[in-house]
């Protein structure tokens, strides 16, 4: 059957598993789920846009409270400036960790970003960013990933039922169809963001 809303989703995942006393177990079948792909899914339906204001001379900027990875970071100054992004080791080496002045690079850790140079008053914040959608359930009804991937959704759902119907032959084809659906996903954001954009052949001089 198609499903649009949680409880759809809910209703093919006990007609697939074709189980009866799986009821109060599935929406934690969901739940794992989506947190897996959280970890695995990467779209463009799931980027966002905020903006955020750093303080005078303090290096860190919290995340936002759904951010799962950093597209693109700017100072929304004019004109806007991108930052540059450093891997934790290669930061830490960096000379501007500890100099005062407008940032142009920065590193993610824990739940900050953390800036060099050391913002020295308070630059506006340009962040895109793959967000979390928030978790389905009864009062959210949907979120990007039923609307955009169902099928990765679903499959993933009834992967996460495997302890409670073990050596059960399905589970196989499950996990192909699950992972059939987030490659051809990722490869068509893949494409999309760059349809129309001109290929460019630069030369190296030795």
């Amino acid at each position: 059957m198609p499903f649009t809303t949680y409880t759809d989703l809910k209703t093919s995942i006990a007609n697939y598993l074709a189980r009866t006393d799986l009821t109060s177990q599935i929406p934690d079948f969901i739940t794992l789920a989506e947190n897996r792909l959280r970890r695995e899914l990467r779209m463009r339906q799931m980027l966002k846009l905020v903006y955020a204001t750093t303080i005078a001379n303090e290096s860190t900027l919290s995340l936002p409270i759904d951010f799962l990875e950093i597209r693109d970071l700017h100072l929304n100054n004019t004109p806007i400036t991108a930052l540059q992004y450093l891997s934790p080791s290669v930061f830490y080496r960096n000379a501007d960790v500890t100099t005062v002045g407008v940032p142009s690079k920065y590193t993610v850790l824990a739940n900050d970003f953390q800036f060099a140079r050391i913002p020295d008053s308070e630059y506006n914040v340009r962040m895109l960013y793959y967000a979390a959608p928030t978790y389905l359930s009864d009062s959210n009804t949907s979120n990007v990933f039923l609307v955009n991937c169902p099928d990765a959704l679903l499959y993933a759902s009834l992967g996460e039922a495997e302890p409670y119907i073990m050596n059960d032959e399905r589970l196989q084809t499950w996990a192909a169809l699950y992972q059939k659906a987030v490659d051809t996903i990722n490869r068509s954001d893949e494409k999309q963001e760059y349809a129309g954009v001109p290929i460019a052949m630069t030369l190296v001089r030795r």
